[in-house]
């Protein structure tokens, strides 16, 4: 698959995913989970008092590949050696990016995604180190909204999530906000 297929087919609503036996496919919803990045975005008083003591900085692509393996090391996962391979390509091209929390040198957490547009398009999240990816949904939200995006894509729904404001679209409404997203022009870093 080359940059310019991939980006247009995550520019129409899909996104890759592999399979058990680690074959690559598009996939679709008719329901779309967002994170809101307006006042519905939430997060739970101990993370707030985790944000208050400052114990971790964030980093825009500063260790992309870490992050691809944190988000990939699982039990089961469905980012396959092809797909990590895809996602080093689209960060090479600028089109995915790593956002990530880091405690002193050591990298605590982080979310990996694409930047369509005023589309961030979350792929995945990992943590090393306990609140990692919880502190970088909050300050990823926060850098989101500086920068006038749109859409907070985090694709399939979980408790995780959840407790974060998540919320459902269907597939219409999806599209909608996707097709607002792409006529804009946001950077991540």
């Amino acid at each position: 698959m080359d940059v310019a297929t991939i980006i247009q087919g995550y520019a129409q609503g899909y996104f890759l995913m592999a399979d058990e036996n680690h074959l690559l496919g598009w996939y679709g919803s008719r329901d779309r989970t967002l994170i809101p990045l307006d006042e519905r975005f939430r997060y739970p008083k101990s993370l707030r008092r985790v944000l208050n003591q400052e114990r971790f900085t964030v980093g825009v692509n500063r260790d992309f590949p870490s992050v691809v393996e944190g988000c990939a090391n699982r039990e089961e996962t469905w980012i396959s050696p092809e797909l990590k391979d895809i996602y080093l390509l689209l960060n090479k091209t600028g089109w995915a990016y790593s956002f990530e929390t880091w405690q002193g040198d050591e990298l605590a957490g982080g979310i990996l995604g694409l930047v369509i547009g005023g589309a961030f398009i979350g792929e995945s999240m990992f943590y090393r180190i306990p609140e990692g990816s919880k502190v970088a949904m909050v300050k990823l939200v926060e850098r989101l909204r500086q920068r006038k995006f749109i859409l907070f894509d985090a694709q399939m729904m979980n408790p995780h999530l959840e407790r974060f404001g998540a919320y459902g679209v269907n597939e219409q409404e999806y599209q909608d906000l996707l097709y607002k997203a792409l006529q804009c022009h946001c950077s991540l870093s």
